[in-house]
């Protein structure tokens, strides 16, 4: 049922309905976006992310007849000039057949690859979810009093494209004295499991919550009336296994994780400085107010006024207040 319902939290387009072993009545996980997702495009892999192995079976199983046609057709990114210059860092011959390039010979082309500058690689084959579609997700699954999401340009790892998506969700009925939820999605599939072990953890707990006005202990998860929602959309995703349940610690992953989540939680810190300045202006102004008839009185007596003119001093002196701070 979790899965079920993160599914449809990182799915906001799609209804589900799920029916528990021995269960009368279906649960339904109502549609809250019309738009369907824009379809990616497919792409070549790109040089900077293929590894060796994977090289070799692609010179073994191309149609092309030579090699730097082979680095044109198979690779994105790869223009006649960046082949000639990986073939040349390589020392291998532009008319070389790629069934012909031996192991060492392929060790050497996979070198060149890493080393001569490309092009990154293109991002409309990324499905990234969308502020709106986060916001409308998060708010059917979780109740909260705000609500914000960011989607972050799109960087590259390893030559593999992939962008970061953050939500974030405060304030009650969230409890206030347990660690925030945190909700982990690649390509929209819920990760469940491993949460130690994930960059998107290890992202959220080295962020600094406090920053923000949310309580964090040193190297844990911020406490609050808080949930925190990451969708990792790439091409290929790091995970640890092969069990798919947690996604590798690289550099660039963890960093665009948490500049995410720093843009987000200052929204989030906008708000609670907001809403305390707020509470502490009702505050004053219920304290004054209470006062407001013995003022009345008092100014009576000294200007010797009869009750209309009482009650009038009274209902200026509260349009004074609420004008001067804006109540």
């Amino acid at each position: 049922f979790e899965y079920l319902r993160q599914t449809a939290l990182a799915n906001p387009h799609a209804q589900i309905r799920f029916t528990a072993p021995g269960g009368k009545l279906p649960h339904v996980f109502v549609r809250v976006v019309k738009e369907v997702p824009e379809q990616p495009r497919e792409i070549q892999p790109h040089p900077y992310g293929v590894e060796l192995g994977t090289l070799i079976k692609m010179l073994g199983s191309t149609k092309a007849r030579r090699v730097s046609a082979f680095m044109k057709e198979e690779f994105c990114r790869v223009s006649d000039r960046v082949a000639n210059e990986i073939l040349k860092e390589a020392g291998l011959p532009k008319q070389i057949s790629p069934k012909k390039v031996v192991r060492g010979e392929a060790e050497n082309l996979h070198q060149a690859m890493n080393s001569v500058r490309i092009m990154a690689p293109p991002t409309d084959c990324l499905a990234p979810i969308g502020v709106d579609a986060m916001i409308e997700g998060l708010s059917k699954e979780v109740d909260a009093g705000f609500y914000t999401a960011i989607t972050r340009s799109p960087a590259v790892y390893r030559g593999h494209p992939f962008q970061i998506e953050v939500a974030l969700a405060y304030g009650e009925p969230l409890p206030g004295d347990q660690p925030a939820r945190c909700f982990r999605f690649a390509n929209r599939v819920p990760l469940l499991y491993q949460g130690g072990g994930c960059a998107i953890t290890k992202a959220v707990t080295s962020t600094s919550w406090r920053k923000y006005d949310i309580q964090q202990p040193r190297g844990g998860m911020p406490v609050g009336p808080l949930a925190i929602y990451v969708h990792m959309a790439s091409v290929w995703v790091p995970f640890t296994s092969e069990s798919k349940e947690a996604i590798a610690s690289y550099d660039e992953i963890i960093k665009e994780i948490r500049l995410g989540l720093q843009e987000a939680g200052r929204r989030v810190g906008v708000f609670i400085r907001k809403r305390r300045r707020q509470a502490e202006a009702q505050r004053k102004a219920d304290y004054i107010t209470k006062y407001l008839p013995t003022v009345a009185e008092a100014l009576r007596d000294l200007l010797d006024l009869d009750e209309q003119e009482t009650d009038e001093v009274v209902e200026v002196l509260g349009d004074t207040l609420r004008k001067s701070r804006k109540l």
